[in-house]
């Protein structure tokens, strides 16, 4: 079994596409997440320069934006519905602030419909969605950067960025990876050759299954290494505090389970039909089935997470992300399952030594 382990892991190392790889999914991984290692506490004169509109449905505090409270966001909203009665319904200045007043006394869904009924004007709602962020003020932004940071730590919220991105280029890297992981056991030769060796299947399955997730595991420790050191190198001017456990731990939780699965579901498919290639198409699929968003009770649209999905999204903004729903949970399905997978090769082994 140590054979068989340290001959995959030390042939993977040996591989030039491996390192390709790894450096593949670092450019990706540093490509999607470099903006958020901008963020810093602003100046008292400094701003953030940028062509985009003082209101935006979303965006982050590095483009120089804050998230606005419900009371904020009303009088945002109310100043810009004058402004639309003004140039768009030829209103002027008192007629249009006397329909602001009425509004004033409405819910905001009485509002939406007040409009829709006396103007035949729907878009109200929409430019409320696209006044969820403004342009804030070094004061508003350091404030918000102050209040989010106050009990977690910069590399807790950019990590999960770091688990988002990473998890989904090891998914691509690893679904071509580990294709090779018993390319060469399942050739006709090798294949009977091996099922006369006195190696158990037990051994045989495990040797190859931690061989093809430790090295997933390799490419994640550098990922991990490497990020958090830029993260450090990013953010020494900005007092944020980085650590490594951070990585870790959204690593351990968002990521590891999922390699788990690829490599379980990869044994499955090379026992099983004699060759590992059908895995790779069906992996594919499997990977743009986790990937798909979905609307969820409410009806509105948006990655809310997949039963046994092998990808975890964190799609919001850097400091209001939140795992999708029931994340954790199907995490722990997901070792559950390639532990009954690995149990399943291994009888299919058995059965194919006899």
């Amino acid at each position: 079994m140590i054979a068989i382990f340290k001959r995959e892991i030390k042939n993977y190392l040996k591989r030039p596409l491996f390192w390709l790889g790894i450096l593949l999914v670092i450019y990706g991984v540093f490509h999607t997440t470099s903006p958020y290692l901008t963020t810093h506490y602003l100046a008292q004169e400094e701003k953030i320069v940028n062509d985009y509109p003082d209101t935006v449905r979303l965006a982050d505090v590095y483009e120089g934006y804050v998230p606005a409270n419900l009371e904020k966001h009303r009088e945002i909203w109310s100043s810009q519905i004058k402004q639309a009665l003004i140039d768009e319904f030829k209103m002027s200045d008192s007629d249009a602030q006397s329909v602001i007043n009425k509004l004033a006394n409405m819910e905001l869904e009485e509002a939406f419909t007040y409009l829709d009924d006396e103007y035949d004007w729907y878009g109200a709602r929409y430019v409320y969605e696209d006044s969820t962020y403004y342009k804030g003020t070094p004061e508003e932004i350091n404030a918000y950067l102050n209040k989010k940071l106050k009990n977690k730590t910069f590399s807790f919220y950019y990590s999960r960025k770091f688990a988002d991105f990473a998890g989904l280029f090891m998914c691509f890297f690893s679904t071509v990876m580990l294709a090779v992981l018993f390319l060469q056991d399942t050739k006709k030769h090798t294949y009977e050759l091996l099922h006369t060796k006195p190696i158990s299947a037990g051994k045989y399955v495990l040797a190859k299954v931690s061989a093809g997730f430790v090295t997933c595991l390799i490419a994640l420790t550098i990922l991990n290494l490497l990020f958090w050191v830029l993260c450090l190198i990013y953010t020494k001017d900005s007092g944020f505090e980085v650590r490594l456990w951070d990585f870790v731990v959204s690593t351990a939780l968002y990521i590891l389970p999922n390699m788990m699965m690829i490599v379980s579901v990869y044994t499955l498919i090379s026992l099983l039909f004699k060759n590992p290639l059908p895995g790779v198409p069906l992996l594919i699929l499997y990977m743009m089935y986790s990937n798909m968003g979905e609307r969820n009770a409410e009806g509105v649209y948006g990655y809310w997470g997949r039963p046994f999905a092998i990808m975890v999204r964190f799609p919001g903004q850097l400091f209001d992300m939140t795992p999708p729903p029931m994340a954790l949970l199907n995490q722990s399905f997901l070792i559950l399952v390639s532990v009954a997978i690995i149990l399943i090769s291994i009888q299919i082994w058995k059965r194919r030594r006899m």
